[in-house]
């Protein structure tokens, strides 16, 4: 059965204000899986009034009020589990280990925000004026325009809206054309059921073609005064400028090229399941995830053997299989191009250890290869796909040299059994994460998120959350009347 969806706003589910709908179609089987209202600029307008409308009351509402709202949605989401893997399934090709940890840190980023409703609003300041109290004041900005992509969608979803709202910003939320309803309506849902006010979040959704015009539109909106984006470094750069253009303060969390650095002392065994996990996680569709692993090359050919026969043994195929660990990436558009980026390498000189080959509709098998020179595509293009390149290194040096030669600055990964040189290394690292001991994926929601360089602008999680929502106010309370010079 087609699910049918309309848009979300002022708390109903409406049509498109000229009735079209758009196809959300399955991955796996390249069939329609539900039929969303595909929303235009006059649907955006419709939705900035209703989150205008809502902003006063809920921006006065108790901080415990709205505390109390988010800490029941991440209950009900949490009981919701597995509507969750079901939708993220049938609409992304999210196998269940990845969807039930979409809504485990989904709900902590929940209560993180929780938490952020009654935090400290503000700074008492010195001054030079006897008697006066000066204060720096923390306020929501007001309606914030949102953008969830499609690829760990529940905890993105989440993440675009969760702060934002509870520091007392209404939300205009465009979910990305590939799940409208995993990084969108489905949350809304959630939030309705935890019984958030009519008109505080809004959801549009849209067909691919209108996109631009869509969020051309959001941004513009004068009673739109931040942006929030996840999603590619080519759109966030359109978005950045768009916000730039309006004078909008934005946060962008974009793409990654993230390296591992293997250390010539490292365990080989948990370094090999490291990278497994980092490489093909969601297929290898996150922003951390492992696309280039730096070996010493006193172990690059044992570690590279044991990594490909374990990949070559990855379950792959159904996302509804509970055992399935590599499903489909999202549209055949891209197995295509992860393809293209393989035979390029290969081509050029770089060897297949694993997978390989042509993709099958949205299949493409998990892969390993070697050989892996700068003169390749795959060497500087972020894959996001099922493939993890292994490149031979002779030091440390080399390998924090080839780290960095990158646009991007996401995230990064040491694995040695010296933990000083571990973070010897780490602070050499030109990226806004780095995990000593670990791989590239990770993520808690009280800690700052983000890169630096084409990766990212501007932090998500924690405090630096409720900075990028929040607007400073100077307000002082003169003491005694002030004495004017005339």
């Amino acid at each position: 059965m087609i699910l049918e969806r309309g848009l979300h706003l002022g708390g109903r589910d409406v049509p498109a204000a000229d009735g079209r709908t758009t196809a959300d179609l399955d991955p796996h089987t390249g069939e329609v899986y539900a039929t969303v209202a595909a929303g235009g600029p006059a649907d955006v307008r419709r939705a900035v009034e209703a989150a205008v409308a809502a902003f006063p009351a809920w921006s006065a509402m108790p901080p415990s009020s709205r505390r109390r709202i988010a800490l029941k949605a991440a209950d009900v989401l949490e009981a919701r589990v597995d509507e969750a893997v079901a939708v993220m399934a049938d609409e992304v090709g999210g196998v269940a280990g990845w969807a039930r940890f979409n809504v485990a840190l989904a709900a902590g980023i929940l209560r993180e925000a929780a938490a952020a409703a009654t935090r400290p609003v503000g700074d008492v300041l010195t001054t030079e004026v006897d008697g006066r109290l000066s204060l720096a004041v923390r306020e929501p900005v007001g309606v914030v325009a949102a953008f969830a992509p499609w690829n760990a969608p529940v905890i993105l979803g989440t993440r675009a809206i969760a702060t934002p709202l509870a520091v007392g910003n209404t939300v205009v939320l465009k979910p990305s054309e590939d799940a409208p309803i995993a990084s969108g309506l489905f949350l809304a849902d959630v939030l309705r059921e935890a019984g958030l006010p009519d008109g505080v979040l809004n959801v549009v959704t849209n067909d691919r073609a209108d996109a631009a015009a869509v969020a051309e539109a959001l941004i513009a909106d004068d009673r739109v005064r931040a942006v929030d984006f996840t999603g590619s470094t080519r759109v966030g750069r359109i978005i950045g400028e768009l916000a730039a253009r309006h004078l909008k303060p934005a946060v962008l969390e974009l793409g990654g090229k993230n390296a591992v650095l293997v250390l010539d002392d490292a365990d080989l065994d948990h370094a090999v399941d490291a990278v497994a996990f980092g490489g093909f996680t969601n297929a290898g569709q996150i922003c951390m995830s492992a696309d280039r692993v730096l070996v010493h090359d006193s172990i690059a050919e044992e570690f590279t053997a044991r990594l490909a026969a374990k990949v070559a043994r990855l379950p792959h195929g159904d996302p509804a299989d509970p055992a399935t660990v590599v499903g489909p990436v999202i549209d055949p558009r891209s197995a295509r191009r992860v393809a293209d980026l393989v035979a390029d390498a290969v081509e050029r000189g770089a060897r297949v250890r694993a997978g390989g080959g042509e993709p099958n509709g949205s299949a493409y098998p998990a892969t390993v290869l070697d050989r892996v020179t700068p003169a390749m595509r795959v060497h500087h293009e972020e894959v996001f796909g099922p493939v993890v390149t292994v490149i031979a290194v002779a030091d440390d040096e080399e390998a924090i040299a080839l780290a960095n030669d990158t646009e991007y600055g996401l995230t990064a990964g040491v694995l040695t059994e010296d933990t000083r040189r571990g973070l010897a290394v780490a602070r050499r690292l030109r990226t806004g994460i780095v995990h000593v001991g670990n791989q590239t994926v990770d993520d808690e929601p009280q800690a700052p998120f983000g890169g630096v360089r084409a990766s990212d602008y501007g932090r998500f999680g924690g405090r630096w959350g409720v900075e990028a929502f929040t607007t400073t106010r100077w307000v002082t309370i003169a003491g005694t009347p002030t004495q004017f010079p005339f």
